[in-house]
């Protein structure tokens, strides 16, 4: 059941734009095929008994003039001479009965005349039939010559109706194929210009999505369109003033901490000074105090700092930043800097523009975090290309699951893995600072498998090198 399951979902829905080009396509050939096959069998009843009418006048008028033509004394020698005076209608051959004796068709003989048809005409009735005489549909027509007890036969063969029905059917096949392509073209452009209004609305919730809050919706002089806008624009001015009610709350919560936290930092201090009057166990007390106070007081910087780039306050102070020896020092300051590092740079100088102060942070976070949530650091490589350059950090934890990739980069989130990655928990906001911090940059950040198939993670640095890099052309 697992497998069906799966196997549904790994099957690509289709679109609503082939959806409705398809109905169209439906419609088309659907139409095509009732219209065809009432053409067909209107035509064929039409061409038939147009035959046949025409078949009758002219047997009736041969069997006229063949009995005006024969006498008493007539034989069947005498025959063929009248038949040649006689109308002929292609596709035609006639059959004489004369007294006993018969004058035959090159191709008929008088066992292909149904039974049925020379009883009737025996008993001095004319009538007509179609039937398969000789393995082809034909008319067979029966007419009682009784004044000198003779019988005209003809048999008019309708292959000839049955060619211009082929005909026909060709024609109306290609007509259904095409019809059906400009039903598919016509439900392409109806799709294009119905689900522009929804583009529009998917280009707008993308737009929001990236952090542009003030995106709306513009009218388009359709009542039912511009209900889906006001709707709309509704919906993203509530989104934005509970966002932007949220950024302010965080940041004023995290401003009137600023003034105990400093009191309690300072009286921590004096602690402190004071720890060798202290028991061990009083001693153990402010240790835990004084950690848990330093962790406090990096979420409240977080948190303001968080609140500045909701409330777009963010800017960069950029200065030119040699990228190799930026990670050594990354390295030096965190206690790390006998880790390895893989140098792609080919021992070149490769500068770029940042704000050093923000970079340091993210450095510091990405470096923080493998020491005390991926198992330890074990690696770290740079490498370039013409436009960016990439920091990579590998640490020696379970890795990140492939499905929590993007969500470890939000706020407060710390992914499944959080109580196997070692270490404390953290309060969930150095990644999503990470983040906003290189975004700033007109970076990105990512985390991957390590390359070398340890069973950690990776996470990935990417920021632009300068247009005016004189290094542009190395790589």
């Amino acid at each position: 059941m697992t497998t069906v399951t799966e196997e549904r979902r790994s099957i690509r829905p289709v679109g609503l734009r082939t959806r409705i080009s398809m109905a169209f396509a439906i419609s088309g050939l659907i139409l095509s095929v009732v219209l065809a096959g009432v053409t067909m069998v209107l035509s064929r009843e039409q061409f038939i008994e147009a035959r046949e009418e025409s078949a009758a006048a002219i047997a009736v008028n041969n069997a006229v003039r063949l009995n005006n033509q024969l006498t008493p004394d007539a034989t069947v020698e005498d025959l063929p001479s009248m038949l040649d005076s006689l109308t002929s209608l292609e596709g035609s051959q006639p059959l004489v009965r004369l007294g006993a004796d018969w004058l035959l068709a090159p191709e008929f003989g008088r066992g292909d005349i149904p039974g049925v048809l020379t009883a009737l005409v025996d008993d001095g009735q004319p009538g007509q039939i179609r039937a398969i005489v000789a393995g082809r549909p034909q008319l067979v027509i029966g007419i009682p010559l009784p004044s000198f007890d003779a019988a005209y036969y003809v048999v008019v063969d309708l292959d000839g109706v049955a060619d211009t029905l082929g005909s026909i059917r060709i024609i109306l096949l290609s007509a259904g194929a095409a019809t059906t392509l400009l039903g598919a073209v016509i439900g392409w452009w109806a799709s294009r210009r119905t689900l522009r209004p929804l583009r529009r609305v998917s280009e707008a919730a993308r737009a929001i999505a990236g952090g542009r809050l003030d995106t709306r919706l513009e009218r388009q002089a359709d009542p039912d369109l511009d209900n889906l806008a006001d709707s709309f624009n509704g919906m993203v001015e509530a989104l934005e003033t509970r966002i932007r009610r949220d950024a302010r709350f965080a940041s004023e919560v995290s401003h009137e901490l600023r003034s105990p936290l400093m009191t309690l930092t300072t009286t921590v201090g004096v602690l402190e000074a004071r720890r060798d009057q202290f028991s061990e166990r009083s001693r153990t007390a402010l240790d835990l105090l004084s950690q848990d106070l330093a962790r406090f007081s990096r979420m409240v910087e977080d948190l303001l700092e968080i609140s500045r780039f909701d409330a777009g306050a963010a800017s960069l102070e950029l200065t030119e930043i040699n990228v190799s020896n930026f990670v050594h020092a990354s390295l030096r300051a965190a206690h790390l800097d006998h880790v390895d590092v893989t140098d792609g740079f080919g021992g070149r100088p490769v500068m770029i523009d940042a704000d050093k102060r923000r970079l340091a942070r993210v450095m510091a976070n990405l470096l923080g975090n493998a020491t005390h949530h991926g198992g330890g650091l074990t690696g770290v490589f740079m490498e370039r290309d013409s436009e960016v350059v990439r920091i990579g950090i590998d640490d020696d934890g379970p890795g990140v699951p492939a499905s929590e990739r993007e969500q470890i980069f939000d706020r407060f989130s710390r992914g499944s893995s959080a109580g196997r990655r070692g270490g404390t928990s953290g309060a969930g906001l150095g990644l999503s600072l990470v983040w906003e911090d290189v975004r700033l940059h007109a970076g990105r950040v990512w985390v991957e498998d390590r390359y070398d198939g340890g069973s950690g993670a990776r996470f990935v640095i990417e920021l632009p090198l300068p247009l005016d890099d004189p290094t542009a052309a190395i790589t």
